[in-house]
């Protein structure tokens, strides 16, 4: 199926009333066909109402089902071929092997929500069978079932245009929770959502799941995200993508008559400490690391390391040398669209020259001429300035990172603990500093969802256990994940029974235990049927 411009909700198609626009290509600055059309107020509605009709059919659906569609969806995402890598490779700039990782991790993590479903543990069944003849009391029969909350409006990201978009970590743990999902896809990688929209669409039909179940509705600006958050339909909201327009949406769902949690990952600088017998030891090594990890992407990663803390020193001289060598070799890198570039742009140049700021190194400065390529920067201030000016801690997104100079451990811990929350916190460390360091690494604690030793924060592996989210303001939320089969919570809410006639209990609830369920029986984790 060609590229349209079309819209998708309520299973079918449908161009759209609003206005058009066009993706642009951040090489070149050129316009890429076709023409892309927004969703009107009529069709978010429209688009809202399928999905609140969807919802009561979709959320009791069977795990099996369910997980069948999700990997009909990869399935069919895989299905597209070259014609989405290419179209990805168009609006982003981002070389073949980035869009190829960035499909096979969006496949794989529906397949692995897939597998979560036909294991029950997302239900979380607990039963505490009755007591009838306890003193003085009787005790009820009560039995606890996670269940999902509704629709959930999703906000596909700038800076994965897989991952975090139509049929990302978001919608994947929704729809897996079975919740309806509504897609505001980004303007920046339209063909691209649009493509793997298809792909969604051809897996509602073959699974026969009810229309409404998934959406995808487009626009330039934020009209119809703000629709979407405002709706009563929507029971939750998925976002990823900068503070400000995180906590728009998240003032937007407090507003509403019945708010709503928005499970938005926002910003991070992802602090990044170097102790020092370890820097002096490896400091050529670490800056190594230290230049590709920045620089990855164009620096363009929600856990992109932002911030260096170290204690001055021989190691840290070394490590200075080692990451300006680097760095100078550096080419400009592809950004993703021209507000990501020129909002790089000023506040990189505000902190750089900023009077309490140094210039260690910078990248080549791009060459004259189209598109938008960002040059990576190396700055350094001093701990006292750093504790002076909360203005520092700002995220700067894209390639450029801050070093902090500290004139001692307590000075350092004195940074750490004035830090607001984070994606994440690396520490470079032997065991035996760690050991010694062990208070650090518990405050680190109290400010990251990952703490990550002796490597670098960028590369999110999808699994069980990882956690991506932080406190604010990393997250609006730091309980949650956005990543990994734990982010499934967001959109599921425990629901007790008590006294429930046995026959009519969900199936993971009764007594036979006919899904085979693991289940907490009277403080027990069983297989077992209650006998």
């Amino acid at each position: 199926m060609a590229l349209s411009g079309k819209l998708y909700f309520d299973g079918a198609w449908h161009q759209g009333e609003g206005p058009v626009y066009q993706a642009v290509n951040p090489v070149t600055g050129e316009a890429v066909a076709p023409l892309m059309t927004s969703a009107s107020p009529r069709q978010v509605e429209l688009a809202l109402g399928a999905a609140a009709r969807a919802f009561p059919v979709y959320k009791n659906t069977l795990p099996g089902l369910r997980a069948g569609f999700l990997r009909a969806c990869a399935d069919e995402i895989l299905a597209l071929g070259d014609e989405l890598l290419d179209r990805l490779t168009l609006e982003t700039g981002y070389p073949r092997a980035r869009v190829e990782g960035e499909r096979a991790r969006t496949c794989g993590q529906l397949n692995l929500f897939a597998s979560l479903l036909e294991e029950g543990a997302h239900w979380e069944a607990r039963i505490d069978t009755a007591q009838p003849d306890r003193k003085p009391l009787p005790k009820p029969d009560l039995r606890l079932l996670n269940q999902a909350l509704g629709p959930v409006a999703v906000f596909g990201a700038s800076n994965f245009p897989m991952a975090y978009s139509v049929a990302g970590g978001d919608t994947a743990s929704a729809l897996a929770a079975g919740c309806p999902v509504v897609v505001k896809g980004h303007s920046s990688h339209p063909g691209s959502c649009e493509l793997v929209a298809q792909a969604m669409a051809r897996a509602v039909e073959r699974c026969g799941m009810p229309t409404g179940v998934f959406s995808l509705l487009m626009d330039e600006g934020h009209a119809v995200g703000a629709q979407l958050v405002s709706a009563p339909e929507i029971k939750a909201v998925g976002f990823t993508g900068s503070l400000g327009g995180g906590m728009a949406l998240y003032r937007l769902a407090s507003q509403r008559p019945e708010p709503i949690p928005v499970f938005a990952e926002m910003g991070s600088i992802n602090p990044v400490i170097l102790v020092p017998e370890t820097l002096k030891q490896k400091a050529t090594e670490i800056a190594q690391g230290f230049v590709g990890s920045l620089t990855l992407g164009c620096g363009q990663f929600c856990v992109n390391p932002g911030l260096v803390l170290a204690i001055a020193g021989e190691g840290l001289d070394q490590f200075l040398a080692s990451v300006a060598t680097a760095v100078a070799e550096v080419e400009a890198g592809v950004m993703l669209n021209a507000r990501i570039y020129e909002h790089y742009q000023q506040q990189s140049q505000r902190l750089a020259q900023s009077e309490a700021v140094d210039v260690v190194a910078s990248g080549k400065a791009r060459q004259s001429g189209p598109g938008f390529l960002g040059q990576t920067h190396f700055l350094r201030t001093s701990a006292s300035e750093f504790l002076a000016r909360p203005e520092l801690q700002e995220e700067v997104f894209g390639p450029c990172s801050l070093l902090v100079v500290c004139e001692s451990k307590q000075q350092l811990m004195q940074v750490v603990a004035g830090l607001g929350g984070q994606l994440t916190g690396t520490i470079h460390a032997t065991e035996s500093e760690l050991a010694s360091w062990l208070d650090l690494a518990d405050l680190l604690t109290t400010k990251v969802g990952r703490l990550v030793v002796n490597g670098f924060p960028t590369g999110v592996e999808v699994t069980h256990a990882m956690v991506h989210g932080g406190p604010f303001p990393a997250s609006t939320d730091g309980r949650f994940t956005s990543v990994g089969t734990a982010a499934i919570a967001r959109f599921m809410r425990p629901v007790c029974y008590q006294n429930y006639p046995q026959a009519l209990l969900p199936d993971a609830l009764k007594d036979h235990n006919p899904l085979g369920l693991m289940r907490l029986v009277n403080g027990v984790k069983t297989r077992d049927p209650i006998r």
